[in-house]
């Protein structure tokens, strides 16, 4: 199996900690694919009509995405069912939490794209101040509603500390751990784990 994307990128990163996590580690190679937002990849797009990282390319050369079934996959490849219970109050809160890391990380690289990426001048200042908000309040909530989900190892975990670590990486300035020690004592704890040290974002 083949995981295509740069590491930088939260949603190829959340698959290659899952393959870490359920023991595919050495069986799934990690392939670092040049993106732009403006051009179509062609390998890429063989694989999947939408071009997006990340995307799984399975032993039969089949396209498999996005983030989540990715994620998926994997734990059904590894026949993990830790990081996806199949019990299902358990598994729609882990689910849930991992929407809300997913949305988190939508934010953080929209947003990125809009102050890095989009040309000077061109910013709509007040998308890029409802999207503050709308982090700020994923922050918050993950500090007060989820820290007994939080406390286990699966995806929704999984894809919160991704997403706080692609945020230290890339906007270092929103200052999320202010006023949520929780939140921060969570993710110092979690970004120990051998599949997040493996994965750990290099400084450019």
């Amino acid at each position: 199996m083949k995981i295509y994307g740069d590491l930088i990128s939260p949603f190829v990163r959340m698959t290659v900690v899952t393959a870490h996590e359920v023991g595919l580690g050495d069986k799934v190679q990690h392939l670092v694919e040049a993106v732009k937002p403006t051009e179509v990849n062609a390998k890429l797009a063989a694989l999947s009509p939408i071009g997006k990282i990340p995307i799984l390319e399975t032993d039969h050369g089949h396209g498999v995405y996005d983030s989540r079934v990715i994620m998926e996959y994997l734990c059904h490849v590894a026949g993990n069912s830790t990081l996806i219970p199949d019990d299902g109050v358990k598994r729609f809160r882990v689910l849930t939490l991992q929407a809300l890391g997913q949305g988190l990380a939508d934010s953080a690289v929209a947003y990125r794209y809009e102050v890095g990426v989009r040309p000077q001048g061109l910013q709509w200042q007040e998308w890029m101040s409802r999207t503050v908000t709308r982090m700020n309040a994923a922050f918050d909530d993950l500090e007060s509603n989820w820290q007994d989900c939080l406390a286990g190892v699966h995806v929704g975990a999984i894809a919160v500390a991704v997403t706080l670590g692609y945020v230290d990486f890339r906007l270092g300035d929103l200052n999320w751990r202010q006023g949520r020690p929780k939140l921060a004592a969570f993710h110092e704890a979690f970004a120990l784990r051998p599949s997040m040290v493996k994965t750990a974002l290099k400084p450019k």
